[in-house]
């Protein structure tokens, strides 16, 4: 979009929130250093008593409190500053550093309205926008329930899909949860979600608890109309179409292909969740997907390792495509050293996937990142496809729109399937030219049932 006075710079906006990310990191890694000086008894002991070393402990304190400083400041490791950073989370009390973090999201914000202008000429989604800018998250939350009360939370949803993020992140760091402050900070600075969900700062090794399973792999014999339903061309979108076909009750396909240098590789097509059950035998339910996005060994990756031992040799080619949770999936495959020992990852295609921040084992390893940037799950990592941080050169990252505007419509993989044959229909040539040696007759199609246990 041309730089007009309506519009403004995109990459300057990048740069600006990047910067003030950089700048409220560093704030608050002062504001910790004060904090462990103040309350950590950093201080020598005999020195306490004297008249110098309480006037400096006293400068310290008024350091992390003063409003027109760091304002409430107070972090750290050590129970006093932790104590002190709480009573201020659970009092609203404002820090310098918060105030700079949240002004970052707010100039991405804005960036992304540049690129979709429909997040704010559209009545419903201004008045969240606008709350937000001026800090009336209240009314912010009203605004959002309204658009759901009167257009569902499909149009919500599928219109603040390129900030959701930063949205959750803004939240994170300015309600009264001390969960999820550091969730907040990882968005705000550019970071990977490791640490917890953004919404309620659930920790991510509650969900590894609550997740478990050595994984299980077993064979089923397909029933012989699925068979032929199965898309046999090689191509992006019958790879596609395939995991629509196969659904989201915990089946994986594997394709054993003869490539044109006839050279015996494996197609990998993982599926996403099942929305049925929040817990169930299949390692496709609600709790991997939230587990998966921080951890990369869960039940899903493991059974389906077991899976591919069963039937792919060791050191051969194989290619990983997965459509969201599957695509989480098959980044988490890819970046597992030990399963990269096992089988060369050439490619990893994941659809409608938060994988941003994932990184593969094998520098060789092309990852490819598709969405529709009306999709709300690939931003749930905290990147969305407007996000002023760069990918690396290992991944290709392709968004488009589409005229659905809803959610979960567009995250559909037979709604991808169509976006890529029709819509886009570029990029599935660019994957398919370099998917080219798994572009062959194939052999055979096996199917596996995934559990937990």
């Amino acid at each position: 979009m041309p730089e007009t006075d309506s519009a403004p710079d995109l990459a300057g906006l990048h740069d600006l929130s990047r910067e003030l990310g950089e700048a409220a990191d560093a704030v608050r890694r002062a504001a910790q250093y004060t904090s462990e000086l103040a309350l950590g008894g950093r201080l020598p002991a005999r020195a306490l008593g004297t008249g110098r070393a309480r006037a400096v402990l006293r400068c310290l304190v008024g350091t992390l409190t003063d409003p027109a400083g760091l304002g409430w400041a107070f972090d750290g490791r050590r129970p006093a500053a932790r104590i002190a950073w709480l009573a201020g989370v659970l009092t609203s009390r404002e820090s310098l550093a918060v105030s700079l973090a949240v002004a970052g999201l707010k100039a991405r914000i804005r960036a992304a309205a540049v690129s979709h202008p429909d997040l704010l000429t559209d009545p419903d989604t201004g008045r969240v926008l606008r709350a937000i800018e001026d800090d009336r998250q209240t009314e912010a939350l009203r605004a959002f329930r309204s658009i759901i009360g009167s257009r569902g939370a499909e149009r919500a949803f599928a219109l603040l899909a390129p900030s959701f993020g930063d949205i959750l992140a803004w939240n994170a760091l300015t309600d009264e949860n001390p969960f999820n402050d550091s969730t907040g900070w990882d968005i705000a600075t550019g970071r990977t979600l490791t640490t917890a969900e953004p919404l309620f700062g659930i920790s991510s090794r509650i969900w590894a608890l609550l997740d478990r399973g050595p994984g299980r792999a077993e064979p089923v014999a397909p029933d012989p109309s699925l068979l032929e339903r199965l898309d046999r061309s090689g191509t992006l979108v019958g790879y596609v179409r395939n995991i629509g076909t196969l659904g989201a009750g915990g089946m994986l396909l594997v394709q054993r292909v003869t490539g044109p240098d006839s050279v015996t590789r494996y197609v990998v097509q993982l599926a996403g969740m099942a929305t049925d059950a929040i817990s169930k035998e299949s390692p496709q339910d609600v709790l991997g997907a939230i587990h998966a996005v921080a951890r990369t060994s869960t039940p899903y990756s493991r059974a389906v390792t077991r899976a591919l031992r069963t039937l792919v040799p060791s050191g051969t080619d194989i290619a990983l495509i997965g459509h969201s949770l599957g695509g989480i999936t098959a980044l988490n495959l890819a970046a597992d050293p030990d399963f990269c020992a096992l089988y060369r990852v050439t490619h990893c295609v994941a659809i409608g996937s938060p994988v941003d921040g994932k990184r593969p084992a094998d520098s060789g390893t092309r990852v490819f990142s598709l969405v529709n940037q009306h999709d709300v799950v690939p931003s749930l990592e905290g990147r969305s496809t407007v996000s002023p941080y760069a990918l690396p050169a290992q991944f290709s990252e392709y968004t488009w729109t589409d005229d659905t505007h809803a959610f979960p419509l567009c995250h559909a993989a037979e709604r991808y399937a169509h976006n890529l044959e029709f819509d886009v229909p570029e990029t599935s040539a660019d994957v398919d030219a370099a998917l080219a040696p798994y572009r062959g007759r194939v052999a055979a199609s096996r199917l596996f049932a995934l559990y937990d246990r």
